[in-house]
């Protein structure tokens, strides 16, 4: 989860004759995120070698603007918990692929929910056995248009792994009949891999 500090103005300077520019930049962003339905993907890299060529820009400072605007909510301010209610045990499990999936509960603050989901598997019988190296992937949640959920830690080891959620506003106390989504995903913009989704229903 991006968690966002507090900006602090780079610099005082700005040169004001270039103010227009800027608000048609923007327009521009605008524009491009409703043309694409908000899913603009990534040029391809031949493509902004010939903007830089052209346009006198310097081709790691392209690169590094457009994966910036690949995914804007990444840069959504995130609700910070308050006012802890209670915990909501769940206990839900499920096992796909030689893995076990547990949802285990739910933090209720006033503001949001905090989810926590364990992963279990088969350590290598050998304990000194160098474990198969593992691309490292992260999950996302998906629970429905009202809700915004973002991972907010995650950890593991050789056979176990805890994942946090947030999800703003918060879930109801009696979560029946909701379905929890989980994607698994390798977190990358330049090489996004899509894994195992693992479905709960309440």
């Amino acid at each position: 989860m991006m968690r966002m500090l507090p900006y602090e103005r780079p610099t005082e300077h700005y040169d004001e004759r270039i103010i227009e520019m800027d608000e048609q930049i923007c327009s521009l962003i605008k524009q491009r995120k409703e043309a694409s339905d908000n899913n603009p993907g990534f040029p391809p890299l031949e493509r902004i070698a010939e903007w830089s060529s052209r346009f006198g820009l310097y081709e790691e400072f392209l690169r590094s603007m457009f994966a910036a605007m690949l995914n804007e909510e990444n840069f959504r301010p995130i609700v910070k918990p308050a006012d802890f209610r209670k915990h909501i045990p769940l206990l839900k499990s499920v096992e796909q692929k030689e893995r076990f999936y547990t949802l285990t509960s739910i933090h209720q603050y006033s503001n949001a929910s905090v989810i926590i989901l364990n992963i279990d598997w088969e350590a290598p019988e050998q304990p000194f056995e160098r474990p198969e190296i593992r691309q490292h992937y992260s999950y996302e949640l998906f629970i429905g248009e009202e809700y915004d959920c973002r991972m907010m830690t995650g950890g593991s080891r050789s056979d176990h792994a805890s994942y946090r959620f947030l999800v703003s506003p918060p879930l109801p106390d009696d979560p029946s009949g909701t379905e929890f989504r989980f994607q698994e995903s390798s977190g990358r913009f330049d090489k996004m891999e899509l894994g195992e989704e693992i479905v709960f229903k309440m």
